[in-house]
């Protein structure tokens, strides 16, 4: 009687077989949104890489006059020296940061396109003003823009403090290099003479010379500690991206560089002048020339690291406990 009942739905075969035409077409458009899904990103990433390539060799072209100035800065100015180690060592900031890399975005993020034109606007102003620091930095700036138009600006943002960090391979411009120079030689000197004086040398300083005894020692242009400056201010920054740590250590951090530097440079004028007096002229001015060109920059170094052991030992990290949880893991 049931089986006759009106609501109750058809069993045979052929009542069934929309059924299965219906699940065969649910299959079938699942499958192709699926491989829809599969192949699209793949066009996606090939395009993404042709772009890549092109804005790549673009960059060679347009900036191939500015990095060849660049170079040629590295070679010929020591305190620029430490300006072939620069890209490597940003590579090497990505490459430990790696495991917080975001993934590139699906598409294009068009507002790359902002920092790519006012890369633009920067190489013509550095060009109308005669101005080669601001034609380094723009390369920045272009750099950015394309990682943002590329892989969005998520990967821009995580990429940015290695970005940032390739400004130290462009020289500064000659009016504040002159002006940085000149006030790191001055209080270099001023400090030196006090530091001879207390050591009982007759150290007496005039403007940028040190009078000590019968000789005059001149602390030159060369002699300023800028290349000191650049190298550990270097590798502050890169401490203070790699590390974390609270805001006002990363700021003591930086502002250790000035003294840092002032201290490494006085010790190689200190030692230059004691060697003239109490070995030989001689000695002196190969120690200046030869041994305190390769050991400044690591003694540099050596006194910003002994900044940071004692910033770990008045500041050290205290292990946090939930006390609750441990409760009640213990079951206390």
């Amino acid at each position: 009687m049931s089986a006759n009942h009106p609501d109750t739905p058809a069993t045979s075969p052929r009542g069934a077989e929309p059924h299965r035409e219906d699940a065969r077409g649910a299959t079938g458009s699942g499958t192709a949104s699926s491989g829809g899904g599969a192949s699209g990103p793949a066009p996606n990433r090939f395009v993404k890489a042709g772009i890549a390539a092109l804005l790549a060799v673009a960059f060679a072209w347009a900036y191939w006059p500015t990095l060849v100035i660049l170079v040629q800065a590295w070679e010929n100015q020591p305190d620029y020296s430490h300006g072939f180690l620069v890209a490597p060592f940003a590579a090497i900031l990505l490459w430990v940061r790696r495991a917080t890399f975001p993934g590139w975005g699906k598409g294009f993020a068009w507002g790359g396109l902002v920092l790519v034109v006012l890369s633009i606007v920067f190489r013509a102003a550095g060009a109308l003003f005669y101005v080669d620091a601001v034609d380094g930095w723009s390369m920045l700036v272009w750099l950015a823009g394309v990682l943002w138009l590329l892989g969005g600006w998520r990967v821009m943002r995580w990429a940015l403090p290695a970005v940032a960090f390739l400004i130290f391979m462009v020289p500064l411009p000659y009016s504040a290099e002159y002006m940085l120079s000149w006030r790191l030689q001055r209080t270099v000197t001023q400090m030196s003479g006090w530091v001879l004086q207390s050591f009982g040398q007759p150290a007496l300083v005039e403007g940028n010379t040190i009078l000590i005894g019968s000789e005059t020692l001149d602390v030159s242009d060369a002699c300023s500690g800028l290349r000191i400056f650049m190298g550990v201010i270097a590798i502050a920054f890169a401490y203070v991206i790699v590390i974390r740590k609270a805001w006002w250590e990363r700021a003591i951090l930086i502002l250790s560089v000035i003294p840092v530097a002032l201290v490494a440079n006085m010790t190689r004028i200190v030692v230059t002048a004691l060697l003239n007096q109490w070995v030989s002229g001689e000695a002196a001015h190969q120690f200046t020339h030869d041994v305190a060109g390769y050991l400044m920059i690591p003694y540099a170094a050596l006194l910003f690291f002994l900044v940071l052991w004692y910033l770990g030992r008045l500041a050290p990290d205290v292990e946090q406990w939930d006390v609750g949880a441990v409760v009640r893991r213990e079951g206390v």
